[in-house]
């Protein structure tokens, strides 16, 4: 292992770079610093970083290097822009929803620093692709929000022996740090394996303070710059915690693992795999049977209820969420209650389960199931898909 933890910078390379009168003006704040002058600037431009994401972490993730000048800057993502992510994604505004979230992002790096070389990836990350996007860039930042990539993320990066500058978030939550293998702990030496599916909720499902990424976002940049000015003490083998209702960080240590199974003395992957796989997320449509639990779309739904069908209505999201918007006539457990109130529900009933997008609605028909329930049908798409597709005054959230 190298003593620094630093990207090494080729000095030919170096020796090529300048830096116009136009550029001096605008950095001039980093060239008057002894920790950076204008070699550091020389090395901002000369390199290239990719950022997984541009959503809540990746907005401020983005701008800040782009104002920094950071040579070649990629972006992965496949998203479009919605309104609900305009509470905290902030390179983003009203006028771009339902556009490209790299196409907005890109428009808003070159407003912000037109010096700056954007490459665009509109694509979903997968084990196909990762390796051959992440190949020319000297630092991959993770500002994704599910496990899946996060796995593949921190696997790609093992295997190209590339650092990995690591940002979660939820609710008041957030954390940070540096993953580079040869210098240091992985991801997967901190979490071998994901939780089990549903266990953890995401921020579309548990939500997420809109300027907590701003916080856990410009971290991942100065980690990011630190890297390439070659400066600091990075967060290699360093957890940072953040807590916003207490305003109070926290720091763990993180050792590498002599046993895991990529970066460890013995690793046992040696590829990318498929990660939707190993976190136990498959891929499913309206036709078809999710991880073996029945699924009824909300048209489906409609019908019977149309017909007046005598079934039950169970909403297992949280109150402050059926405050929000709730289909009529619905019993409402929420998901943290449902072990203990199943015998509030009669298994003679036909029962259809919904929640916000279907997924926690397909964990309650599972332990239904579990119970002995037979007559059950997960509202696949859940009141969001009802919103789109049968009643748009539903608020959607």
């Amino acid at each position: 292992m190298n003593a620094k933890p630093f990207l090494q910078h080729d000095p030919k390379k170096l020796a090529d770079v300048s830096l116009s009168n136009e550029e001096i003006k605008r950095y001039s704040r980093h060239l008057i610093m002894p920790e950076v002058t204008i070699e550091g600037q020389k090395k901002l431009k000369s390199s290239s970083i990719l950022c997984v994401g541009t959503g809540g972490l990746g907005s401020p993730l983005l701008l800040y290097l782009a104002a920094a000048g950071v040579g070649r800057i990629g972006i992965v993502d496949f998203d479009v822009v919605d309104y609900s992510n305009l509470q905290r994604q902030i390179l983003h505004d009203t006028s771009k929803i339902g556009v490209p979230k790299v196409v907005s992002a890109k428009q808003r790096m070159h407003e912000v620093n037109p010096h700056v070389q954007v490459d665009v990836h509109e694509v979903a990350l997968t084990s196909e692709n990762a390796m051959e996007i992440m190949k020319d860039y000297d630092i991959v930042v993770d500002g994704t929000d599910n496990f899946q990539t996060r796995y593949l993320t921190n696997d790609a990066c093992v295997l190209l022996g590339k650092p990995n500058v690591y940002g979660s978030i939820f609710r008041f939550d957030g954390m940070s740090s540096v993953f580079w293998a040869k210098h240091g702990p992985c991801y997967r030496c901190m979490y071998p394996e994901p939780p089990p599916v549903g266990s953890v909720p995401s921020c579309a499902e548990g939500g997420v303070l809109g300027v907590l990424p701003g916080i856990i976002g410009v971290i991942q940049a100065i980690e990011t710059v630190k890297l390439i000015i070659g400066q600091g003490d990075p967060l290699v083998g360093r957890l940072i915690l953040f807590n916003a209702l207490t305003m109070k960080f926290r720091e763990v240590k993180v050792r590498k693992d002599p046993e895991c199974p990529i970066c460890g003395e013995n690793p046992t992957i040696t590829e990318l795999i498929d990660y939707n796989q190993f976190c136990g997320v498959f891929a499913h449509d309206e036709d078809e049977i999710f991880d073996g639990i029945p699924e009824a779309t909300v048209k489906e739904l409609k019908a019977r209820l149309d017909k007046g069908d005598k079934i039950k209505l169970l909403d297992v999201r949280e109150p402050h969420e059926a405050q929000i918007c709730q289909l009529a006539d619905s019993k409402l457990i929420p998901m943290g209650e449902f072990e203990k109130r199943i015998h509030e529900l009669d298994s003679a009933d036909e029962i259809y389960v919904y929640c916000k997008d279907g997924m926690r609605s397909a964990h309650a028909v599972r332990k239904l199931q579990q119970a002995g329930f037979k007559k059950l049908w997960n509202v696949h798409g859940g009141i969001r898909a009802w919103a789109d597709k049968i009643d748009p005054s539903v608020p959607k959230y």
